[in-house]
C-alpha cells in the first residue's frame, strides 16, 4: 500500500512539474512573440500639424479638392481650407500628392500583431475581425488604449452554429436557451457583435436574435443553410457575408432565379450590408490554375506561418486533388467567380450597401494585399473607382456607429487617412503603396510602413499562434 501511495505521490509531483514546464514554455513563447512586435508600440501623442497644398479625395462625392490645406489636431481633422497659416504648427508639404480616407477591410481573420502593421502598410485603417477569440479582446484593449499602431479594430464573437454543424472553429449551440446565454456572455466579454454561422436552425437563430436585440448587439451572418436566405433580412442582422452564398442559396448555382430580383431589392430596402469576399473565392481558381507555383509567390510570405501550414494547406490539398478527378472544376469555379462580379454590379446599381471584405487570413487571401484585389474586382465588375472606394470608406461608416467618424475627409472626422502619389479616383491601385498613412492623427512615414511590411514577412511565430488558437478553441 505504501509503495502505491509513494508512486501516486511521485506521479503527482511529476505531473505538476510537467504542467509547470509547459506553462513556463507558453509564457516565454508569448512574451517572445510580443517582444518581436515591439516596433508597433506607439511613441507618445501626435502634435498638431498642417499638410499643405494637398489634393483631397473627400469621398463626400465623386470630386477632388485641389491644392488644399488640412489641419490635424488631437487625432481629428480640425480644419480644411485653401490656405491655413500658423507658424507655430508643424507643416508637411503635400504638393502633388493626394489624401484619401483610410480603407476598411470588413471581413478578415487576424492571427497576430504583425498583421496590424501589415494592414497599415497597405492603407487599411479599419478592420472587422470575423472569428473572435480571447486574444482578440486583449488586442482590442491595447488598440483602444493607444499603446500600439493599429487600425480601428472591431471583432466578432466566436462563430455560433447549430448542434449538428460540427467543427473546432465553431461554437455549437445546443438549444435556444444556450443561444441567449452566449449572446449575453459575449457582450459582457467585450465582443463588438455576434457572428452567426451556416448551421443555425430557426428556433436557436430566433433566440439569438431576440437576445441580441435586448443586449443592443448586432449580428453579422454567414448565411445559415437551415433557414431561407430571406430570413437574414431581419433585425438585428446588420451584414450578410459572401456573395457565393447568394449563388448557392438563391440561384441554386444557376444563372438566374425569380428570387434574385427580390433578394437584391430586399438588400436595398433594408439597408443591410453585404460583404462580397470575392478575393478569397478567387483563390480557389488560383490554386487550381497555378498549383505549386502559387506557393512560391512572394506574397505568400506575409501569411501567418501556422495558418499557412494548416488552413491554407488544407485548401491547397482539397482543390488540387479535386482537379485530379474532375478536370472541369476550374471552369466551374471561374464561371461562379464571374457570377459574383455580376451580382456585385447588380447589388450596387440597385442601391445595396456593399462593404469591401476579403476574408484575408483564410486560404491564400493575404492580409493588407487582399483589399486592393477586392476593389480591383469591383471595378472589373463595372463599378467606378469612386463606387468601389465607397465600399471601403463611406459604407462601413453607415453600418457601425463606432465607425461613424471615419470614411470621409471632413472637419471633425477622425484623422485616418492615406497619402498617395496618384489620384485614387483615377488609379485605384495607388492606394496599395501609400506615401504616408495617418492613424488617429499619428503620422506613419513611408520608411515606417516599409518596416511594418518587412517585419511581417516570413515571421517566426508558429507556436505563439498555435497557443492562441488553442485558447480560442478551448474557451469559446
Amino acid at each position: 500500500m505504501m509503495n502505491i501511495y509513494k508512486w501516486v505521490k511521485v506521479g503527482g509531483y511529476g505531473l505538476a512539474g510537467l504542467l509547470l514546464i509547459i506553462s513556463i514554455a507558453i509564457i516565454l513563447t508569448l512574451c517572445w512573440d510580443s517582444n518581436q512586435t515591439s516596433y508597433l508600440r506607439m511613441q507618445g501623442g501626435a502634435e498638431p500639424y498642417i499638410i499643405k497644398n494637398i489634393n483631397i479625395v473627400p469621398m463626400t462625392g465623386d470630386t477632388l479638392l485641389n491644392n488644399h490645406d488640412i489641419l490635424i489636431k488631437d487625432g481629428f481633422i480640425s480644419k480644411i481650407a485653401p490656405d491655413i497659416f500658423d507658424r507655430n504648427i508643424k507643416q508637411i508639404d503635400g504638393t502633388g500628392k493626394f489624401l484619401a480616407p483610410g480603407l476598411a477591410d470588413m471581413h478578415v481573420h487576424v492571427w497576430d500583431d504583425y498583421e496590424l502593421g501589415l494592414y497599415l502598410s497597405k492603407g487599411v485603417t479599419t478592420l472587422r475581425n470575423m472569428w473572435g477569440m480571447p486574444f482578440h479582446l486583449r488586442m482590442k484593449k491595447r488598440i483602444q488604449e493607444n499603446t500600439v499602431y493599429a487600425p480601428i479594430f472591431l471583432t466578432a464573437s466566436p462563430k455560433l452554429t447549430g448542434p449538428m454543424d460540427d467543427g473546432i472553429d465553431k461554437k455549437q449551440v445546443k438549444d435556444a436557451r444556450e443561444g441567449k446565454y452566449l449572446v449575453s456572455k459575449y457582450k459582457k466579454q467585450g465582443y463588438d457583435f455576434i457572428k452567426t454561422y451556416a448551421g443555425l436552425p430557426s428556433d436557436i437563430f430566433d433566440a439569438i436574435k431576440d437576445e441580441a436585440l435586448q443586449q443592443n448587439m448586432s449580428l453579422a451572418s454567414h448565411p445559415s443553410f437551415e433557414v431561407p436566405y430571406e430570413y437574414h433580412f431581419s433585425k438585428p442582422i446588420k451584414t450578410i457575408e459572401h456573395t457565393e452564398d447568394i449563388v448557392q442559396q438563391v440561384l441554386k448555382f444557376k444563372d438566374d432565379s425569380p428570387m434574385l430580383k427580390e433578394t437584391i431589392a430586399k438588400y436595398a430596402q433594408n439597408k443591410i450590408g453585404h460583404t462580397p469576399t470575392i478575393t478569397v473565392f478567387h483563390k480557389i481558381s488560383e490554386i487550381i490554375e497555378k498549383e505549386s507555383n502559387l506557393l512560391s509567390e512572394d506574397k505568400i510570405g506575409y501569411i501567418n506561418p501556422a495558418f499557412l501550414a494548416i488552413g491554407s494547406q488544407e485548401d491547397y490539398n482539397r482543390w488540387t486533388s479535386t482537379k485530379v478527378y474532375d478536370s472541369l472544376v476550374g471552369e466551374r469555379i471561374f464561371k461562379q467567380h464571374q457570377q459574383h462580379l455580376k451580382l456585385v454590379k447588380k447589388l450596387n446599381d440597385a442601391g445595396g450597401l456593399l462593404l469591401a471584405g476579403t476574408d484575408s487570413g483564410i486560404s491564400y487571401a493575404v492580409p493588407g494585399f487582399g483589399i486592393h484585389e477586392e476593389l480591383q474586382f469591383y471595378t472589373e465588375a463595372g463599378l467606378s473607382n469612386y463606387e468601389a472606394l465607397k465600399t471601403a470608406t463611406v459604407n462601413p461608416s453607415l453600418v457601425y456607429p463606432k465607425l461613424s467618424l471615419t470614411g470621409t475627409v471632413e472637419t471633425n472626422k477622425l484623422a485616418n487617412l492615406v497619402m498617395t502619389k496618384e489620384n485614387p479616383l483615377l488609379h485605384i491601385r495607388t492606394l496599395e503603396n501609400p506615401e504616408m498613412v495617418i492613424i488617429k492623427g499619428q503620422l506613419l512615414y513611408k520608411n515606417q510602413l516599409e518596416e511594418f511590411s518587412e517585419k511581417a514577412y516570413h515571421r517566426s511565430n508558429y507556436w505563439a499562434t498555435i497557443i492562441r488558437l488553442a485558447e480560442g478553441i478551448l474557451f469559446k
